[in-house]
């Protein structure tokens, strides 16, 4: 299944935001495959979703996930060689329908290491306890789309976090 693609399975309401949605670039970094960089790449994130007014726990949620989605590709696709190009793209989601405007978050992140195939990502079985494998998960339960695509010889990961809607009355100071 070359290029494929594997998409979590929010139903059809995340379909119809994204067709009701555009998007405009908000940060884009060029990253080298190192450990050390995922700290750097945490913090900005962080600050990205305080910016866009995400809630603290879909913040937390994003901020992993993409720790996780880079640490994967560093250990998985690059085999823990270091210096090697990720791309990560951020861009705010807008809906002209949505009085503010921002809808969510979309983070896609590229690299050239080995091809993924989108059919074997599966997370180890939830019941076996021992550490690791549960990053797909973990993505797959706190992100609104996940999908693992290869495009012009590159592996991408597209996720998507949409913006919880405001309770009336519940508006925060500032947005």
């Amino acid at each position: 299944m070359r290029g494929g693609r594997m998409k979590s399975k929010r139903g059809s309401q995340t379909a119809a935001k994204a067709a009701d949605a555009h998007s405009d670039l908000l940060l884009r970094l060029h990253l080298e495959s190192n450990p050390e960089t995922l700290c750097l790449v945490r913090a900005t994130l962080e600050r990205a979703t305080e910016v866009l007014h995400f809630q603290e726990d879909a913040s937390r949620a994003i901020v992993r996930s993409v720790d996780e989605a880079l640490a994967n590709i560093m250990c998985h696709a690059y085999h823990g060689q270091r210096g090697l190009p990720i791309e990560m793209t951020c861009r705010r989601l807008h809906d002209a329908k949505r009085s503010q405007g921002v809808s969510g978050l979309e983070i896609v992140l590229q690299d050239s290491g080995e091809a993924v195939e989108p059919r074997k990502l599966k997370g180890r079985p939830l019941d076996e306890i021992r550490p690791g494998g549960l990053g797909l998960h973990f993505m797959r339960q706190s992100m609104d789309e996940v999908e693992f695509s290869r495009k012009n010889g590159k592996n991408q990961l597209r996720l998507v976090k949409y913006l919880a809607p405001v309770e009336p009355g519940k508006e925060t100071e500032g947005g």
